[in-house]
């Protein structure tokens, strides 16, 4: 069952209708269709789809995808917890909306999925502090880091993460933005055809949103648009084409993709 929106939420979405590209409102099944941007201050037009006659796409678009690993105990192990917050980038390139395939290269040979909970930046930010940080995040989303474990950490592994977390396809997000939800607990369950293989609550990350953001600004400037992906937990399992794999985070919804080959 789909983990519920909290009441008083309210969900953005970017969407297609025809060749058009637009910002909306989400209310039920009923768009509200924005001038522009909702991170810019769109204000609704007075035009109204419904939901099942647009295509969603990922929510933002941005100019930074910024990402944490070992972010949860549960993943780590027995590895003791990294003394900071542990960022990576992966290439705008990799984003995808939901229901958007995730593609497999060819020469892939073990690529997971990674359930997470992905905060969406309102405000530029530098040298923030935690309170900074906090009020600048506008809402929060779904995402999926999928990642290539041979890519990333096999035999023959590559120097950097470029491809085993940036290919084409590898940053599902979606399927809106919502604000106004205490993220700091929320469950996060990922489920892969239907089962639930990953479940735990965002109140178990090692380094909490506003932490990991401060940190980040420290070094590199984020902008309205940027988002981060937070850490997954528990364990991770290979996909193969045919699959389909669902995020499902309370006070969201769910991000699902089906998996398809090269």
């Amino acid at each position: 069952m789909a983990l519920q929106a909290q009441t008083g939420a309210t969900k953005y979405i970017r969407f297609q209708k025809g060749t058009r590209v637009a910002y909306g409102a989400l209310v039920g099944d009923d768009v509200s269709e924005l001038t522009g941007d909702f991170l810019k201050g769109g204000k609704p037009t007075g035009t109204k789809h419904k939901l099942k006659d647009v295509k969603l796409l990922a929510p933002v678009a941005p100019g930074k995808v910024i990402a944490i690993a070992r972010n949860y105990q549960s993943h780590l192990g027995k590895i003791p917890p990294p003394p900071r917050p542990e960022m990576f980038y992966k290439p705008v390139a990799c984003i995808c909306g939901p229901d958007d395939a995730i593609v497999l290269p060819k020469d892939s040979t073990e690529v997971h999925y990674e359930g997470e909970l992905v905060a969406v930046i309102g405000k530029k930010l530098k040298n923030a502090t935690k309170a900074q940080a906090a009020a600048a995040v506008f809402g929060i989303t779904c995402g999926n880091d999928v990642s290539e474990r041979q890519w990333q950490g096999g035999p023959d592994k590559d120097i950097q993460w470029w491809r085993a977390k940036g290919s084409d396809t590898f940053g599902p997000l979606g399927p809106w933005v919502v604000t106004g939800v205490d993220y700091s607990k929320l469950m996060l369950r990922t489920r892969l055809n239907g089962k639930v293989v990953q479940e735990q609550s965002t109140a178990e990350l090692i380094y909490d949103i506003p932490t990991m953001i401060a940190f980040t600004s420290k070094y590199v400037t984020l902008e309205p648009g940027d988002v981060v992906y937070t850490g997954t937990p528990g364990t991770t399992k290979k996909m193969a084409p045919g699959d389909v794999v669902e995020v499902d985070i309370e006070g969201i919804g769910v991000l699902g993709n089906p998996v398809k080959g090269e």
